[in-house]
């Protein structure tokens, strides 16, 4: 039997009426469970192998920016490199709480992994950087991360003949310059990319690729859950920022989120919706780092998130205190719905390509 809500989504299935409903094109699927506002996209697969990719990495550009990627010495003390927090064994992540720079200097934010950064619009957690070559720029410079003066990068790779030589294959001269450092580090991250899912693989065709928990999953995502109000589109995200409720305002970790960047009250605790895409490779999760249980993070979106928002009387003696976005609502999940959206979990998560660390031009 299949019981529809009053706006007419359909919650609870028995597994086989849900497969029925989904071994169809997507653009025949029901329509998501989305509020009034909210700008959303479909469900879209990640594209087949691309036969392109190794020429793309032979590129010179690419070639050279792979090498500085790994290369301790764009940091002050050689001996971090982007690679140190943007492990390839770890999802292009660092598996820490919140990453490990100079000096052992502890930051305050957990390591978003780098996978499809291509194809992000902005970068960090607060959105601070809108290309790839700023986002290379921030933690090159930044003291407790590769702690480098910028500008003193081309003279350091400059003193080695091979560097001088790529250079000049990726960009016609040898002279050696931020700008070219990071827009080759651009070049080389633009490769970085998740393989295809259970999840793509369902989502052309082949219907045998989810389980009927998996399926009973995405579809309470799209329903009951209400996943896809931020978690959206071909990589699982609305590229937008939202409170969820972890400022930890006036407590221990707090952190202030885009105000930091914009001083605009309303961006008190909002921080940008991560891609789901291998959600399951990229533990601790939040910007905080503080959670590593998924079972547990859903269990904190069933309640619904508004644990601390302000009594008028805190928000009109503190215009910062912040309020958890009205998109999180209370969820009524059951046991057994948790489990199945952390088996969806599951299906979006791709096997790893572990890239491994060229050798680093010395000579």
């Amino acid at each position: 039997m299949i019981f529809l809500t009053g706006t007419g989504f359909l919650y609870k299935a028995d597994p086989g009426s849900l497969r029925a409903l989904y071994e169809k094109p997507v653009a025949e699927w029901p329509r998501p469970d989305i509020d009034s506002g909210v700008v959303w996209a479909e469900f879209k697969s990640l594209p087949g192998t691309d036969t392109s990719y190794f020429r793309t990495i032979a590129q010179p550009q690419v070639k050279l920016g792979k090498l500085l990627f790994f290369d301790p010495l764009l940091s002050s003390s050689s001996q971090i490199s982007c690679s140190s927090c943007h492990d390839p064994h770890l999802s292009w992540g660092d598996g820490r709480r919140v990453s490990l720079g100079s000096d052992h200097l502890q930051g305050t934010r957990n390591t978003p992994s780098l996978l499809n950064i291509g194809q992000r619009k902005s970068f960090f957690w607060d959105g601070r950087a809108f290309s790839l070559e700023d986002q290379a720029t921030f933690p090159i410079e930044a003291h407790h991360e590769m702690n480098m003066d910028a500008k003193q990068l081309g003279p350091k790779l400059g003193a080695i003949k091979a560097y001088r030589a790529l250079f000049k294959d990726a960009y016609g001269t040898e002279d050696i310059s931020t700008e070219k450092i990071v827009s080759a580090l651009a070049a080389f991250q633009k490769t970085i990319t998740s393989r295809r899912s259970r999840f793509d693989k369902f989502l052309d065709g082949d219907y045998k690729a989810m389980t009927d928990e998996e399926i009973h999953g995405m579809h309470l995502f799209r329903t009951k859950a209400r996943c896809m109000n931020c978690h959206n589109g071909q990589f699982l995200t609305d590229e937008s920022f939202h409170n969820i409720g972890l400022t930890y305002y006036k407590r221990k970790y707090e952190d202030l989120g885009r105000y930091n960047l914009t001083s605009n009250p309303e961006d008190v605790g909002r921080f940008k919706t991560p891609s789901l895409r291998d959600v399951m490779h990229n533990a601790p999760w939040m910007h905080n780092g503080l959670f590593n249980d998924i079972t547990g993070i859903v269990n904190l979106y069933n309640s619904g998130m508004h644990m601390i928002d302000p009594k008028p009387e805190q928000k009109q003696q503190d215009r910062l205190y912040p309020y958890t976005d009205p998109l999180l609502k209370k969820l009524n999940l059951t046991r057994d719905e948790i489990k199945a959206v952390v088996a969806f979990m599951d299906a979006i998560t791709a096997t790893q390509y572990k890239m491994q660390r060229p050798e680093l031009p010395r000579d």
